[in-house]
């Protein structure tokens, strides 16, 4: 069964060196039920809506089996919102998961599988770290890069909440297919 694991929200708005100054990629789990709406989860900040916001990317879900796999690469433990993602999923792949399929979370939220999270220099600096050259291809070509989600039905959502994913149309991408182009 597909299930949410973390929600999770920005703790601070970190400076960054790329042109919008800071980032709102340090994500944090939160405790108990958390509002959706248009632009994602209350309390959460898109600090750059031009590539990693708006309604179409709204909230970003990465799976843990993909967070276990960094977990293993990179030798150390990866909390929920390591990646800047609102929701750590398990049951469920997001980079498999097809464009327009719905996924339908507790007992109000609906959300819309939009395309794959592109990596950037921001992403980069945060994720990577020290070993931040070559990560963004790095982290590209393994195809583990979760999914962006666009809210269709508003509502809350809170670890723990099941996740019942309907079908997108026959032939659409997946996630992975797009990002690979």
């Amino acid at each position: 069964m597909a299930v949410i694991l973390a929600v999770c929200v920005v703790h601070a708005l970190r400076p960054d060196a790329g042109p919008v100054g800071v980032t709102a990629i340090d994500k944090r789990a939160v405790a108990g039920p958390v509002r959706v709406g248009p632009y994602g989860l209350r309390a959460d900040v898109q600090a750059d809506r031009v590539f990693h916001g708006g309604t179409a990317q709204a909230l970003y879900a990465y799976g843990q089996d993909d967070a276990d796999h960094w977990a293993r690469e990179l030798r150390r433990e990866l909390a929920p919102g390591w990646f800047g993602e609102n929701l750590r999923v398990a049951g469920l792949d997001p980079n498999a998961a097809r464009v327009g399929e719905r996924w339908r979370v507790g007992a109000d939220v609906v959300l819309e599988v939009t395309g794959p999270r592109e990596p950037c220099s921001t992403f980069a600096r945060w994720v990577g770290g020290a070993d931040e050259q070559g990560w963004v291809r790095r982290f590209r070509d393994a195809g583990r890069v979760g999914a962006y989600l666009r809210v269709v039905s508003r509502g809350s959502v809170q670890a723990g909440d099941p996740v019942v994913v309907e079908p997108a149309a026959p032939g659409a991408p997946t996630v992975l297919e797009v990002l690979r182009g």
